[in-house]
């Protein structure tokens, strides 16, 4: 896979209370991922970009929600896809050391 779609592969972190809290305990993260992107993709692409090694990942479609305006017309945001990425013992990320 060629430079330019990993990077497109991986829109950013998906970033929670709760994916904090995974992040410190199970050691694995969230990413906010592109619709059109596989598995094996997500994998190569963080494995290259962060020079760590994924030991399992989990991807899901997030349904965006309805929200009401004040005039009490309902519109849908943009659905997105999410991945969790487990990383093997020994590997971590830090979001704050990236630039």
């Amino acid at each position: 896979m060629n430079l330019e779609r990993m990077y497109t592969v991986i829109i950013g972190p998906h970033v929670s209370e709760k994916t904090t809290l995974m992040g410190e305990n199970d050691n694995q993260y969230a990413f906010r991922v592109a619709k059109n992107a596989t598995k094996l993709e997500i994998k190569e692409a963080v494995e290259s970009i962060f020079n760590v090694v994924v030991d399992d990942l989990q991807v899901l479609n997030v349904k965006g929600k309805v929200k009401k305006n004040v005039k009490g017309r309902t519109r849908r945001k943009l659905s997105w896809k999410k991945a969790y990425v487990r990383l093997e013992t020994g590997h971590e990320i830090d979001f704050a050391d990236i630039g």
